[in-house]
């Protein structure tokens, strides 16, 4: 799945949407996001700065239920669903890209 972030939606409150709609369940019912990262942390890293000015760049990927989910640049996201194997593989809640 693949979506485009509009400039007024928050990343956080769009990855918990994304992967309940993905896993066919109320957002309420997910693991709190707040337990796999911050949210806030998430969208002040995706936010515009305090001058308003966009920031460049930026890619952050990280496992969050039964998904893989890819921010690219607080514009768009991803989700891949993971298989049982995979994921048992990499653990839940593994990150990629931090300890590389």
């Amino acid at each position: 799945m693949e979506y485009e972030i509009g400039a007024d939606e928050a990343v956080s409150t769009v990855v918990v949407r994304a992967v309940s709609a993905v896993e066919v369940r109320d957002p309420l019912s997910l693991r709190p996001l707040v337990e796999i990262l911050d949210p806030d942390a998430l969208d002040t890293l995706f936010g515009a700065r305090t001058d308003g000015t966009p920031r460049p760049g930026g890619r952050l990927t990280f496992v969050y239920g039964k998904c893989r989910v890819t921010v690219d640049n607080g514009e768009y996201l991803t989700l891949h669903p993971l298989d049982s194997r995979s994921r048992n593989e990499r653990g839940p809640g593994a990150t990629e890209g931090s300890n590389r």
